[in-house]
């Protein structure tokens, strides 16, 4: 098995296992490198699922069945309008929702993917990939079979050696929920890189567990924590639009560990975040107490 396993975000529909750990495994170990430690490519494993949202293939016909922005539904809107706002916030070139020059249809798709054209992250992604990657979200959260099948793909790159569980974007919600699932794994320490987990009503309350409401909680916080005796610690990129809450102890309690980086203009893309000398350093901190 693996020491540390990786759980990949939207936008990897592409990718296999195997490619993403030539691309992940350098990374990492750079990032454990700098910071003091030493992590090996073959001590690491990723958990992949993008085949599950890459398009089956089919004769040649006239058309195209992709996502449309007008098949967004009501969770999707508000996903992409939640970026939209994020972006506006930590990135000048993009317009504000309450800009007079979208004063006619603030909140339509189109407005929002207009605006999101002119932003340092999804400028380079595309109005077709930016929608098919607001889709893998929902799909994730609303659709139990996708959600069972990723998790259960996680499980099974987990074995008794495993000390490290580091997820990326999507990927971080996937494992936290993997870890609140089997209390048994040996794993450690959780690392999430550019996660989603702190945004409320679209992704933190529909989380398995489910949130305690705000009655049941009390003083304590809602969010369940990911096994009694591991350690959780939760990167983002001060710019990063998915991580739409950087800081995730309000929701989680005080003991979650919270640091920001600077990825530079690729805020979100996991490898900045995987060779971040404090990325390394939380994976070594697991490496070392295991």
């Amino acid at each position: 098995m693996a020491r540390v396993v990786c759980v990949h975000g939207v936008g990897q529909q592409h990718e296999t296992a195997d490619t993403l750990h030539a691309l992940w495994g350098p990374a990492l170990c750079g990032g454990v490198q700098l910071a003091g430690g030493q992590l090996m490519e073959r001590e690491m494993r990723c958990a992949a699922f993008g085949d599950l949202f890459r398009r089956p293939g089919r004769p040649l016909a006239v058309g195209d069945a992709l996502v449309r922005a007008e098949d967004l539904d009501e969770f999707e809107r508000e996903m992409l309008a939640g970026w939209w706002v994020e972006a506006a916030r930590s990135d000048p070139g993009v317009i504000a929702p309450g800009a007079r020059t979208l004063a006619r249809a603030p909140q339509s798709v189109q407005a929002a993917l207009r605006a999101l054209s002119g932003s340092r992250f999804f400028a380079a992604v595309g109005q077709r990939a930016l929608l098919g990657d607001v889709r893998q979200v929902r799909e994730y959260l609303c659709n139990p079979e996708v959600r069972r099948e990723v998790r259960g793909r996680v499980a099974k790159a987990v074995g008794d050696d495993t000390r490290v569980l580091v997820g990326h974007s999507l990927g971080s919600v996937a494992a936290y929920e993997a870890l609140c699932a089997n209390a048994d794994w040996p794993v450690r320490v959780l690392v999430t890189l550019g996660s989603p987990l702190g945004i409320a009503n679209l992704i933190f309350d529909r989380l398995e567990p489910t949130p305690r409401s705000a009655k049941e909680a009390g003083s304590d916080p809602r969010g369940h924590w990911p096994g009694l005796d591991r350690i959780w610690i939760n990167i983002a990129d001060k710019a990063d639009v998915v991580a739409l809450v950087k800081d995730l102890r309000p929701w989680f309690g005080p003991h979650v560990d919270s640091w920001i980086v600077d990825n530079g203009v690729h805020a979100h893309d996991a490898r900045p975040y995987l060779t971040a000398v404090e990325t390394g350093r939380a994976v070594l901190a697991g490496l070392v107490s295991g």
